[in-house]
């Protein structure tokens, strides 16, 4: 058993995510001991399988919509007409995308190391409240006394007993990158967030694409408005999406898939990905036999600096099942490290978190919702302000598009705001500042914009608030 001498504090860090790796650098710059446990790789999920190799293939489809929409501007390849002839080589693309996901983990390593963390390569599991038995890769073990414990052990595909991938023609979304063809058609079960942006990245890369949605509207918990958007634009493209479709069966059969609906409808494909949602990784680490509370889902029970039933233990991330976005589980990380090591610490607050579906357009969120204004929950005001009539918005051939502020009647405090266009997740950075800093919407209206540009719609949409109190 290692146990670390003297007075420095020792950490272990079960999981190598955003969670993981951030609270491991918190906690070395703050003078602890700490160990990182991982069995896949540094950056964990969302790096390796998940948001950074997802974001790359969304990127290079991006990529060759823009060669297909030269045209419209003005701009011809030579022998083709209004929309350019653009090719995606899966096998190639794949490959890049995987190569930078390893770069990151590498990068994501050298840092970790470079603080003086320990990275074991393998599982762990908590023996005893402070004690964690590390499983290397190489079949050795170690058992280490820590002071302060924290998971962040992540999800993994949800898959349905009726629908079992076998990664070859019925997929999870950590499985598409091994594939050595394009889709012919691409069945994709579940209009959630990864369901549509992957939807989207097939369909922009020349699959053929359907998009089957249990709910009424695809990406049923974001701003109505803007998913209609986003779903007109699918339809528009040539996607088929299948509303109030709920899935109940997917099949091979031969080279091709069958998905069946709970109505008795089937469709037909070369391949189905299976979005519907994800599980914690809590199972049979020996959280339940030292007392940690998990929730009937198996999510770890946490308060807002990250605590959980049990002293010296913390958890971030989406095992926590608070918030699955990378940006929440790195800060809930950095709580739990500034909390047990005795340094400042705020609560977490997710009123102020910046989130970003990256579909064409993309859709960035921040603060209240529309639906929190239409539910009651909060009295507020709402301007919403197309891109259609942004200057910047016409040179760019950029026809779809909004940017929602939502604001406190009396005080004029910008409490919310969505931004539908491209690159959105860029452009909901001064609205998340503004909602962090409870800045009014009259501070935001005389900040300087440059023009013509994207921005200058959401000072735009600022001034419209201020002439609406007079």
């Amino acid at each position: 058993m290692r146990v670390v001498t003297g007075r420095q504090k020792s950490v272990v860090v079960i999981g190598g995510g955003p969670g993981g790796y951030e609270s491991a650098l918190v906690a070395a710059q703050l003078g602890a001991a700490v160990t990182i446990v991982e069995k896949d790789g540094l950056g964990g999920a969302a790096v390796l399988t998940d948001c950074v190799p997802s974001k790359t293939l969304i990127a290079t489809s991006d990529f060759m919509s823009r060669f297909k929409a030269a045209g419209r501007l003005g701009v011809h390849f030579e022998g083709h007409d209004e929309d350019q002839h653009a090719e995606a080589h899966i096998r190639e693309v794949n490959a890049r995308v995987l190569k930078l996901a390893r770069a990151q983990s590498y990068d994501i390593r050298a840092q970790v190391q470079s603080v003086g963390c320990k990275v074991i390569d393998g599982t762990a599991s908590i023996v005893d409240h402070n004690i964690v038995r590390a499983a290397y890769t190489d079949g050795r073990t170690e058992d280490i006394i820590a002071d302060v414990i924290l998971l962040a052990v992540g999800t993994t595909p949800r898959t349905m007993p009726s629908a079992m991938p076998d990664g070859e023609r019925i997929l999870t979304w950590q499985q598409i990158y091994d594939l050595q063809e394009l889709p012919e058609h691409l069945i994709v079960v579940g209009s959630g967030v990864t369901g549509a942006e992957l939807a989207h990245a097939y369909l922009g890369l020349g699959s053929k694409v359907t998009l089957v949605s249990s709910r009424d509207r695809v990406l049923p918990g974001e701003d109505a408005d803007a998913a209609t958007v986003i779903e007109n634009v699918f339809r528009r493209r040539g996607m088929q999406v299948l509303n109030r479709s709920r899935a109940q069966a997917a099949e091979r059969v031969g080279d091709k898939v069958v998905v069946t609906l709970e109505d008795g409808r089937t469709v037909e494909g070369s391949h189905a990905l299976l979005a519907v949602g994800s599980i914690p990784q809590t199972r049979g680490i020996g959280l339940e036999d030292v007392g940690v509370d998990l929730t009937e889902s198996g999510h770890v029970v946490v308060d807002r600096v990250s605590r959980t039933s049990v002293p010296g233990i913390y958890a971030a991330g989406d095992c926590t099942g608070v918030l699955p976005l990378a940006s929440v589980a790195a800060m809930q990380g950095r709580i739990a490290m500034a909390h047990s090591l005795g340094d400042a610490v705020s609560p977490l607050n997710l009123r102020g978190v910046c989130a970003n579906i990256f579909t064409d357009p993309e859709i960035a969120t921040v603060g209240y919702s529309q639906a929190d204004v239409d539910e009651g929950r909060i009295e507020a005001q709402v301007v919403t302000l197309p891109l259609s009539t942004n200057p910047r918005a016409k040179m760019r051939n950029i026809k779809d598009g909004f940017v929602k502020l939502i604001v406190r009647p009396g005080s004029k405090t910008i409490v919310g705001g969505v931004v539908v266009a491209p690159q959105a997740s860029e452009l909901i950075y001064p609205i998340g500042l503004a909602v962090q800093n409870r800045l009014t919407v009259d501070q935001m209206a005389q900040t300087f914009s440059v023009y013509p540009s994207m921005t200058g719609s959401i000072a735009e949409a600022a001034r419209r608030l201020h002439q609406s109190e007079i």
